[in-house]
């Protein structure tokens, strides 16, 4: 095997499928990339046999050849070469890889691509069950309303993101049981029925990091029974899908709430950050209390000390006493795309609502924590 490749080119098709290699492999092979010829091109792939992703890069092939190489090692190595072209060869039936740019030298063990998993790479798409969908709102709307994901094992419905497809209107949704992200986007599709697909947090969230490197306007997306493929020109992102009967979560959301703050973003971020350096580490509790236009933030730790920081608001409705695990707050705040914020408020234990003092379509649920 021989080819030789931009030096730019070789990093960023590592830097789009290393995510998918495994953190705790069984198998070494997965802590690996399969680098393959074909053509004038170099294909790279990626697996922990969960999520696979494919990408090509373009490649002056002098030696057709495939091999597998460490994705840690390997992007170490072309990370720090030389912005020129880079080569590699490799012997025909050996596994060691020789890789060299300008000055530079490195021989780098791999493990043979015969160990790779063949019906990773050798995956066929139906293009008959896949539609077009444009790629800025989508990342938008994954980035929106991914965050509230359960951490839980990938087998959990609650650790999966919903996507429903439908009449121009994409509605991506997520939630942990303790708070809840909703987001509706107009899309231009080729779509006809409505579609919905669960796909696993991480799946999406690998998928959206990859984003800068993807110059597409649209993207291909492909169900085929259990598996969802998304499709660019040269990236194949392939993810089992979770199944079951994901939680209403719309029914969950308050057509209106009776009490209503307006709150500027920024400023509530800040007294966040500040109010949290007090809190219990277990707990992550801050108070918020809503009276007179004002908003006052209070954390304490009895080892530690306490906290305290007030913001002018708008709000004239009857005073209320709140708590929220403080990290649910901020991540909400941190993705909301307005200078202001609409607080929906009912009671100290009900279902709070954020949403943007704007005509964007995003809404976050967060249950309050009892006050001790």
């Amino acid at each position: 095997m021989k080819f030789i490749v931009r030096k730019e080119d070789l990093y960023n098709g590592i830097k789009i499928v290393e995510r998918a290699t495994s953190q705790k492999a069984v198998q070494p092979v997965l802590y690996n990339i399969l680098i393959e010829t074909i053509d004038n091109k170099i294909r790279l792939t990626a697996t922990d046999l969960v999520l696979t992703v494919i990408t090509t890069v373009d490649a002056q092939i002098e030696q057709a050849g495939k091999i597998t190489l460490p994705a840690k090692k390997l992007n170490e190595i072309v990370s720090k070469l030389g912005n020129e072209l880079v080569t590699f060869e490799m012997e025909e039936g050996g596994t060691s890889v020789n890789i060299s740019c300008q000055k530079s030298k490195f021989d780098i063990i791999g493990i043979s691509a015969n160990e790779f998993p063949p019906e990773v790479y050798n995956y066929e798409i139906d293009e008959t069950k896949c539609f077009d969908i444009e790629l800025k709102p989508f990342l938008k709307a994954i980035r929106q309303a991914g965050f509230a994901a359960a951490s839980y094992e990938v087998s959990n419905l609650l650790s999966g993101i919903v996507c429903d497809f439908s009449n121009g209107i994409l509605e991506i949704a997520s939630t942990d049981g303790n708070r809840l992200a909703r987001v509706r986007e107009k899309i231009n599709s080729d779509i006809t029925e409505q579609t919905q697909l669960i796909i696993p947090s991480r799946t999406l969230n690998e998928f959206m990091k990859m984003g800068s490197f993807i110059e597409d306007e649209t993207i291909k997306v492909c169900k085929d029974k259990s598996t969802i493929v998304l499709k660019t020109e040269k990236t194949l992102t392939i993810s089992r899908l979770l199944e079951g009967q994901f939680p209403k979560y719309n029914q969950l959301i308050p057509t209106e709430s009776p009490k209503q703050a307006i709150v500027n973003v920024s400023q509530l971020i800040a007294a966040l950050e500040r109010v949290s350096v007090m809190v219990n580490d277990k707990t992550s509790i801050v108070k918020m209390l809503f009276a007179d236009n004002e908003l006052t933030l209070s954390a304490d730790t009895p080892d530690s000390g306490k906290s305290e920081d007030k913001i002018d608001i708008q709000y004239t409705a009857e005073e209320l006493l709140i708590a929220f695990n403080y990290k649910f707050v901020l991540d909400a705040l941190r993705i909301i795309e307005s200078d202001e914020i609409i607080i929906g408020l009912n009671a100290s234990l009900s279902a709070t609502v954020l949403k943007p003092n704007s005509e964007d379509d995003f809404i976050c649920l967060i249950m309050p924590v009892q006050i001790r």
